[in-house]
């Protein structure tokens, strides 16, 4: 499989100094154009324009929320990743899985994975607001191991 090789270990011992990771703070704030309408074909049988594909919409809403679309600075790139979309369209709506790989390679390229963010030295902070990882307002049901580990042992 092609790449660039494997992804740096994230407490590397080296002499020289480590290079500056970039932080993004998650938030709601929803970035990027919407799907545009009007792009899509024409279908054969009905004669209708297309519409987007469930699945792409809701990937598009993902990646328009997403801490990555805080490094996403200018219209190219949004219109790089609406044809990585219509990409997206094409594999879901007709089965063209073949695509799947350069949607892969193209979202490598803003650091989606977390193999990407490695690479591109990208670390995603909580906001500062949110306790644990959860979203405010949201009532957080998780028990801390030792706890369960002191109600297991009796406390011993």
């Amino acid at each position: 499989m092609a790449g660039r090789g494997p992804a740096p270990k994230p407490n590397a011992v080296r002499r020289n100094k480590q290079p500056e990771r970039t932080q993004l703070v998650a938030s709601t704030r929803t970035r990027g154009p919407e799907l545009p309408k009007g792009v899509l074909p024409i279908d054969r049988r009905s004669g209708k324009r297309e519409t987007w594909n469930a699945q792409t919409k809701k990937w598009w809403g993902h990646l328009r929320r997403s801490p990555q679309a805080n490094l996403i600075q200018s219209d190219v790139e949004w219109d790089y990743l609406l044809d990585t979309a219509l990409m997206h369209h094409t594999m879901w709506e007709k089965g063209r899985w073949e695509f799947a790989n350069e949607i892969r390679m193209r979202l490598a390229k803003f650091g989606i994975t977390p193999e990407d963010r490695l690479r591109l030295r990208v670390e995603i902070a909580e906001p500062s607001g949110a306790p644990n990882g959860s979203e405010p307002g949201v009532k957080n049901n998780v028990t801390s191991i030792s706890d369960r580990r002191n109600r297991l042992t009796g406390g011993a």
